[in-house]
């Protein structure tokens, strides 16, 4: 893979990035002439913005585009970028996101090998707001499905692109802009049927291969089409589009999981042994005393087949009664279902008999980590298998009125109703896991002088790990997360022309939004690790070898002799069936859908009015243009939470502690408000023909997590000897706020070649921290510190170990304690329940609040686009700098509270395309530099990374076209690392994906 080395050429090779090919749709919105509401009705496709002349030549495809790109950016007020579809039906890119990331100062995350989120200019998915033909837009995603969902990101792949005519990216602040976007605030517009009388259709046809399937690479299909036609003399218009899409991928990856940054003088459980003990002598170069270093926990081999269905429709009813008047009512919907089924071999540390060696600090990393197991230790190599199969379905209903009224007034009504939820669509979950495993490993070791953490195994005599008579299931998780958003907005504009001075228009209106937001968890375990069937009563036909090299081709390690090789995988669907009919894991119905034991709701209503003047006048001779805003906001917060009441704590192994859990409930209410004044200024004029500069400034916002706002107490299920943890959200959170500036310089030297050189200044406050209370909670109580635990001691000794405590507590107290059998060494196993003489166990309830923590973040954008004169060839490129002065300071151990701005990163791309004679095609190239993923106690790096994509098409009759798309032709991976480049905490191959149809438009 290498990507470190691939990155570093590919910014000394291209030197800069691309712009979007096709930047937007019509200049016309970029000004927001009649507000924000304007962008309601999005403008026509470039080439039909205006009736051709009988025998002109109207330019399409991607020169239009371009031209578009040119106009908007020259006409605009503020910082604005966008790309529109080249021609009805066909968008520049096969997904969204993948588009914008061709914009400067946009960045995305993909998921399955699709991009998903996007982050522009250092701000990720949580700080950009995403519209819909200029309404604010319900987010639904399941998260990491493990947890109440709580995200207010937009996840691009439940849209298909075919669908869509433009989108707009406004990145500096607008008064008539609803808030939300801090980073930007993205408009998705889809086409009318009035901006282009007559009947227009597209219907496209295509088959994608997607070469990371691990059995084999079969093709799926994908249709789309657009139908458009006015009737009445064009005072009628319907317009429907439809898009169905199945995908099947893999997705294989190896994970690793780490203990916290130690310092090297401390000695904690799992960190390295100090002199004097025996184990010192296995380290190889030791992190010295003021060193940080990180151990390994766990890690994993994951191999998952992805199968994936996306639906997207529209239907769209425009009204024109008079020449003044226009009504538009549009419903929208979207589908989006991935099906995932994974199989995993892994190994867990016990932090016994390790060895080790390290890299040179002051942040030390593992050339390498082994331990070593006796035979009787009974250590467990295991084969997990999971299935998943979640939905996000997208609904808006929607009306607009738009009314050019007496003189030069313009008045416009737009309201909507959208939901987004997002549920599992089988009986098992959204995150679920069933394990098995192999007992009786000798040694394990992982290699980290790779990409590919090397993962090897070795088993004691007479234990075979590829005989599935071997096999024993073992524990199973099943997790069950609901997320639900329900947006109510109603918009009321307008517009006022002054027909001379310097005043040239001012626009006013207010908004009115309504959030409802439900997040829902729940979730079945049993912690049957050591086994909870024998392997005599689990069939051998339920498993199958499954073959790791083959599964990381092009990453280095993949090859390593030392590699496991092969594993077991099993049915799923087999094994909880099985499970249910012999344990009752699921009750016995076989329906693993847990009942939520966290369920939350949160309301916001916001109303925000407006105004702004827009002022044109002459400066040095030419024109210029200020225009000034203000928005004000109140939004207050209604948060309530059904929570779980835990009934008792229960002590089920040697280190760890559970709370008992018997369906009661408790519902509590918070609530909070704040208001905002948020100001916008633009101004830009032209030093030179040819020549302008713009300046802007503004105050914009963004709104906290969903998890920051709940209104409930929730304690984390299992808790330590020293105590527990749990989090209470606070409804009163102010939003973050940023300060902008933005400045920039363009040279249009011709009509669609042009240089643009940007600089952008973000000053950030009202950080979310946290704060911690100790207290007790429902009077839970610890079975390790009371009556019982001390006559232990004084039976056995002060150094007893944690197990013949146990064996003393499950011979003296039966009546409060449960014996479920013995461990491999003789040990008893089971559950110390509490009583209420031990002592209370203590909680530290984690609030979130605002901190006086600020943060600043700056760079630079740098853009060309050029045409070769006529000979259809032409060339963008744009390079992003995005600084930030709160960087994480890896020599710092965990115990040290710190604050980084995460997702700032450098990013580029470039792009060569050709345009002529009805044939078209681009080869680009998209480069992202390393950036901070995510905080806390350790930093989350992901590596850099660069991707390939080309496309071509060839129209060899008119409105009849063949294209092909190629996606990631280099194959490129994906790694993240922590603190040093050897604490690889994910790896994975990348593979290519083609693409080839044909489309006729009419």
């Amino acid at each position: 893979m290498s990507t470190r080395c691939h990155s570093l050429r590919a910014r000394l090779v291209l030197g800069a990035s691309v712009m979007a090919v096709g930047l937007a749709a019509n200049p016309a919105l970029a000004q927001d002439t009649a507000g924000a509401a304007s962008a309601a009705q999005p403008a026509a496709n470039p080439q039909a913005a205006t009736e051709a002349p009988e025998n002109a030549i109207v330019v399409t495809g991607i020169r239009a585009s371009l031209s578009a790109a040119a106009n908007i950016k020259r006409s605009a007020q503020g910082v604005v970028d966008a790309i529109s579809a080249e021609d009805m039906g066909k968008f520049p890119d096969t997904n969204l996101a993948e588009s914008l990331q061709r914009i400067t100062g946009v960045s995305i995350d993909r998921s399955n090998g699709e991009g998903s989120t996007v982050t522009v200019r250092g701000f990720g998915p949580e700080f950009n707001l995403v519209l819909l033909n200029g309404r604010q837009m319900p987010t639904s995603s399941l998260g990491d499905g493990a947890s109440a969902p709580s995200t207010r990101s937009f996840d691009f792949a439940n849209l298909a692109s075919e669908g869509v005519a433009g989108v707009e990216v406004y990145k500096s602040g607008r008064a008539t802009l609803p808030t939300g976007g801090i980073g930007s605030t993205i408009n998705i517009k889809t086409p009318r049927p009035l901006d282009r009388p007559g009947l227009h259709g597209s219907l496209a046809i295509k088959g994608m291969i997607d070469t990371s399937r691990n059995e084999g690479s079969p093709i799926t299909p994908e249709v789309s089409g657009i139908i458009s036609d006015t009737f009445a003399d064009g005072k009628v218009g319907v317009l429907v589009t439809g898009v169905w899409q199945k995908r099947k991928a893999s997705n294989n990856q190896a994970n690793v999981g780490w203990r916290d940054g130690y310092l090297g003088s401390e000695n904690n459980w799992g960190s390295l042994p100090q002199q004097g003990d025996p184990r010192y002598a296995n380290i190889v170069n030791r992190p010295g005393p003021n060193d940080v270093y990180q151990v390994p926990q766990n890690a994993s081999y994951d191999i998952t087949d992805i199968d994936r269905e996306r639906i997207n429709g529209q239907l769209v009813l425009q009204l024109r009664p008079t020449d003044t008047l226009t009504a538009t009512f549009d419903y929208t919907y979207s589908q989006n279902t991935v099906r995932a089924r994974t199989n995993s071999v892994g190994i867990w540390f016990n932090f016994n008999d390790v060895s080790s060696q390290w890299t040179d600090g002051p942040v030390a990393g593992p050339v390498f980590y082994a331990e070593h197991f006796g035979a009787n230790e009974g250590k467990d190599l295991s084969y997990s298998a999971a299935l998943t199969e979640n939905r996000s379905i997208n609904r808006s209903i929607g009306g607009n009125l738009k009314w050019d009224g007496i003189d030069r007034l313009t008045l416009e009504l737009d309201a909507h109703h959208s939901t987004a939820e997002s549920k599992p669509n089988n009986p098992y979950g959204t995150s679920v896991s069933v394990g098995s495993a192999v007992f009786g490993i000798a040694n394990q070791k992982i290699d980290f002088t790779h990409d590919l953490p090397v993962i090897s195994v070795g088993m004691n005599p007479g234990v075979d790990a590829l005989d599935p008579a071997n096999i024993t299931p073992t524990g199973n998780a099943f997790r069950n997360a609901y997320f639900r958003d329900e947006i109510n907005e109603a918009r009321l504009s307008g517009q006022f022309k002054f027909d001379s001075g310097v005043i040239d228009s001012l626009d006013f209106g207010a908004d009115y939004t309504e959030n409802k937001v439900r997040s829902a968890y729940g979730y079945i375990q049993h912690d049957t690790w050591g086994g909870s069937l024998p392997a005599s009563q689990t069939p051998d036909d339920l498993f199958s070898l499954v073959s790791v090299p083959d599964k990381f081709k092009g990453v280095s390690g993949a090859n390593d002799p030392n590699i496991i090789k092969q594993f077991y995988s099993f049915n799923f669907e087999k094994m909880v069936s099985l499970l249910d009919s012999k344990n009752q894991i699921c009750g016995g119905t076989g329906n693993c859908l847990a009942p939520y034991t966290v369920d939350r709701r949160i309301k916001e209503r916001t109303i925000a009015p407006y105004v702004q003047v827009n002022t044109k006048f002459d400066l040095l001779g030419r024109e210029a243009h200020f225009r000034a805003g203000l928005r004000y906001e109140n939004t207050r917060v209604t948060s309530s939470a059904l929570v779980p009441v835990p009934t008792g704590t229960q002590w089920v192994s040697a280190n760890e502690f559970g709370l008992i859990y018997g369906g009661d409930s408790a519902f509590t209410t918070f609530a909070g408000s704040y208001d905002n004044f948020l100001p916008a200024f633009d101004f830009d004029m032209q030093p030179a023909r040819n020549v302008k500069f713009r300046a802007s400034y503004s105050h914009t916002i963004t709104r906290a997590d969903y998890a920051s706002l709940q209104g409930g107490r929730t304690l984390d299920q299992l808790f330590r000897i020293g105590g527990g943890t749990g989090s209470q959200g606070n409804p009163g959170l102010m939003p973050y706020k940023s300060k902008n500036i933005d400045v920039s310089l363009e040279w249009y030297y011709a009509p669609t070649s042009y240089v643009s050189v940007g600089f952008f200044h973000k000053g950030v406050s009202n950080f979310i921290s946290s704060a911690r209370v100790d207290s007790p909670a429902f009077g839970l109580t610890n079975p390790a510190n009371g009556p019982r635990y001390q006559a232990a001691i004084s039976a056995l000794g002060a150094d007893a170990s944690t197990a013949a405590i146990r064996n003393y507590i499950f011979t003296h107290y039966p009546e409060s304690s449960q014996i479920t059998g013995t461990d491999a060494t003789g040990n008893l196993t089971g559950n110390i329940f509490g009583t209420p003489q031990d002592a209370a166990v203590n909680f530290q309830i984690a609030t979130p609040v605002n901190s006086s923590q600020t943060a600043t973040l700056y760079g630079w954008e740098f853009a060309i686009q050029h045409s070769f004169w006529n000979t259809g060839f032409g060339a963008i490129l744009n390079y992003t700098i995005v600084r930030g002065d709160a960087t994480y300071d890896n020599t710092k151990p965990s115990s040290v509270t710190q604050f980084a701005l995460t997702g700032l990163s450098d990013s580029a791309n470039a792009v060569l395309f050709y345009d002529k004679h009805g044939l078209q095609a681009r080869v680009a190239y998209n480069w992202r530099a390393q950036f901070l993923s995510g905080t806390g106690p350790n930093p989350y790096y992901v590596e850099p990374y660069g991707q390939v994509d080309a496309s071509a098409s060839w129209e060899f009759r008119k409105g009849f076209t063949v294209f092909a798309d190629a996606i990631n032709l280099t194959n490129q991976g994906r790694r993240g690392h922590l603190r040093s480049d050897n604490n690889v905490f994910f790896a994975s191959s990348g593979y290519a994906r083609y693409s080839a149809g044909f489309r006729v438009n009419f």
